[in-house]
């Protein structure tokens, strides 16, 4: 697929931008081979709706196998390599323009791609968490072990309160992390451009975040394999894979 849109104008906003945001969601770890949350389970999951799996009740019903779900599914994020568009964003960075990450994924990708401090609206498979008490927890590598046979493995326990230790990512009718979607929007507010890459624009609160942009005067440019703009007179909207239009950007940037 070949890059569709102004790209000559979206390179030429990008050179000239002090501030840079970029708002990843999941079809930019798609081309890692990460599925999204729409996408069907496979394997020994396939019976199972992810959505049904993904919620304190489910957890409270059955917490080994909504563990042993989140073990699995680390382990496909482990297992991916970041791609070329999650290794264009840092080299973007230059000393006078300054490069964020907001991401509804629950990857580590931008991480092991080098980039630094990226915002994870959606938490992270990185950072477990207790049930009960909500201190993060800090595991051994062991405990990450996926089950020996079947699905099931039972939580650890929190150090502190004992109770049990959960997946650190947002479940379905929970709340995002105050303080990360405080600075995301402080970011937003404040940046020249928002480069939207891979993002459905349908979960919210996440989904107005390009809409925030707009309304504060940036240029928001959108990076995706179909068309899914605003319709603003400040929008630039480029159809195309992940890897393609990034590699395209860096390389068009030196």
């Amino acid at each position: 697929m070949g890059v569709l849109g102004d790209f000559e104008t979206a390179a030429n906003a990008l050179r000239g931008a002090r501030r840079v945001v970029f708002f990843t969601g999941a079809g930019i770890s798609v081309e890692s081979g990460i599925p999204t949350y729409r996408d069907k389970l496979i394997g020994l999951w396939g019976t199972y709706d992810p959505q049904g799996l993904e919620t304190a009740k489910a957890f409270r019903d059955n917490p080994a196998l909504v563990w042993g779900f989140y073990l699995w599914r680390r382990f496909q994020a482990k297992s991916a390599k970041p791609n070329a568009a999650h290794l264009a964003i840092p080299k973007l960075a230059s000393d006078v323009r300054k490069v964020s990450i907001i991401t509804q994924n629950i990857d580590d990708l931008h991480e092991r791609a080098g980039s630094i401090s990226a915002l994870h609206l959606h938490g992270s498979l990185e950072r477990p968490k207790c049930f009960a008490c909500n201190r993060v927890a800090r595991l051994p590598l062991e405990q990450f072990n996926l089950p020996a046979s079947g699905l099931e493995k039972n939580p650890p326990r929190c150090d502190h309160c004992n109770g049990r230790i959960r997946p650190g990512i947002v479940w379905f009718k929970e709340d995002l992390p105050p303080g990360i979607w405080k600075e995301s929007i402080r970011l937003v507010r404040s940046c020249d451009v928002l480069v939207s890459v891979g993002t459905s624009g349908i979960v919210t609160p996440a989904a107005d975040i390009p809409e925030i942009a707009c309304a504060c005067g940036a240029v928001v440019i959108h990076f995706n394999i179909e068309d899914v703009s605003l319709g603003g007179e400040n929008e630039l909207m480029l159809i195309g894979k992940a890897t393609e239009v990034l590699e395209a950007l860096l390389n068009e940037l030196g």
